[in-house]
C-alpha cells in the first residue's frame, strides 16, 4: 500500500518471511525503513535512508515460535524477568499477533505523514491458564518522515477484575564497540541491580560506560536518554511516555557464550536500552486502558 504524505510516498507492505510468518515492511518517503514481524509484534529491522541497520539481531537468532527472536525490539509483557508460572519476560514476544484493520482512533501525531501498522494481541485459552486476565494489547509501529521509529502501546482490561502487569520494550541497538559507547541521562538515579538480587544502588558517574556485564533497572528515569556511539559517529535518543523505568543490559563475554542464540563475541556490537514500567507494576481496573509510547531516533555526531 502506497500513501501520499506531505509530498512524499510512504509504503506499507505485508511480506511472507522464510519461516512462513507475515512481516510488515514500512518505508518513509526518504527511504528509511522498518520491518515488523507478527511473531511477537517485534520490530526486527530499522534502517536509515542510506540503508544502515540501527538494530542488532544475533547471527544465531531463532526465528521459529515459540522461541523469541534475539534482537530487534522484543516486547516483554505481562512481566519482565522470570518469576511465577510465566515464562521469562512473559508471553507477548512469543505469540503471533494479528494486523488490526479497524483500530480505535489514536492522537493525530501518531498517523499524519507516517508509514505505520496497527497490531493486536489477545490472550488464548491456554494463556489464560497461566495468566488469568483478559486483555487487548494494541500496538502501533510507525516510521515518520525523519526516520523516527515510534511504538505506541495500548493495553485495555476487558476482564471483570483488576490486574497488574510490567512491560519493557527490550531494544537491541547496533553499536560499533561496547567499550566505546556511553549513556547520558541516568546520572544520580537509583537502579536495581539484577546481578545482585535487585539490590538498590545510586549511579555515581557522570555517564554510564561499560567494562563488564550490566543488567540494571533505572527507576523514575528522565523521559529522554541518549546513547553516544563515538566510532559510528551517531547518537541514539530514547524518548518515552508512560514508561518510567529504563533497563540497561549487556551480557558481556561469559554470559554471551552461555546463550545458545547469541554469538560468543556479539556482545561487543549490541546494547539494550529499554523504555519500561517494572519497579511499580501498572494496575488496570475493568475497562481501564494504559498507554505507553516509545520513540527512538538517531542523529549524526562528531
Amino acid at each position: 500500500m502506497d500513501v501520499s504524505a506531505g509530498g512524499h510516498r510512504v509504503a506499507v507492505e505485508v511480506v511472507k518471511a522464510s519461516n512462513g510468518i507475515d512481516q510488515v515492511v514500512l518505508q518513509n518517503g526518504r527511504g528509511a525503513s522498518a520491518r515488523v514481524s507478527l511473531h511477537g509484534g517485534q520490530v526486527l529491522s530499522w534502517k536509515t535512508r542510506r540503508g544502515e541497520e540501527l538494530l542488532f539481531t544475533s547471527s544465531k537468532a531463532i526465528f521459529k515460535p515459540p522461541v523469541a527472536v534475539r534482537g530487534g525490539i522484543p516486547i516483554c509483557f505481562p512481566q519482565f524477568g522470570s518469576h511465577g508460572t510465566l515464562e521469562q519476560h512473559g508471553f507477548a514476544r512469543n505469540k503471533i499477533w494479528i494486523i488490526d484493520d479497524n483500530p480505535p482512533l489514536l492522537p493525530p501525531y501518531d498517523s499524519n505523514g507516517k508509514a505505520y501498522v496497527d497490531l493486536l494481541l489477545k490472550p488464548t485459552e491456554n494463556d489464560l491458564k497461566f495468566w488469568p486476565h483478559n486483555f487487548e494489547f494494541r500496538l502501533r509501529v510507525s516510521l515518520n518522515e525523519d526516520g523516527h521509529l515510534t511504538l505506541t502501546s495500548r493495553i485495555r482490561n476487558v476482564d471483570g477484575k483488576p490486574f497488574s502487569f510490567s512491560i519493557a520494550f527490550h531494544t537491541y541497538f547496533s553499536i560499533s564497540d561496547i567499550s566505546e559507547v556511553r549513556i547520558e541521562g541516568l546520572e544520580t538515579l537509583h537502579y536495581l541491580d539484577n546481578l545482585l538480587q535487585k539490590e538498590c544502588f545510586t549511579d555515581q558517574g557522570n555517564t554510564l560506560t561499560f567494562e563488564s556485564e550490566v543488567d540494571r533497572i533505572y527507576v523514575n528515569s528522565p523521559d529522554v536518554v541518549a546513547v553516544f556511539d563515538h566510532e559510528n559517529k551517531r547518537t541514539f535518543f530514547i524518548k518515552k511516555q508512560g514508561l518510567p523505568d529504563v533497563v540497561v543490559w549487556n551480557p558481556w563475554d561469559k554470559k554471551a557464550k552461555a546463550l545458545v542464540d547469541f554469538g560468543d563475541d556479539e556482545y561487543k556490537q549490541m546494547l539494550c536500552v529499554d523504555g519500561a514500567a517494572i519497579e511499580k507494576p501498572i494496575t488496570l481496573r475493568p475497562g481501564e486502558e494504559w498507554t505507553g509510547r516509545l520513540e527512538i531516533f538517531v542523529i549524526p555526531s562528531t
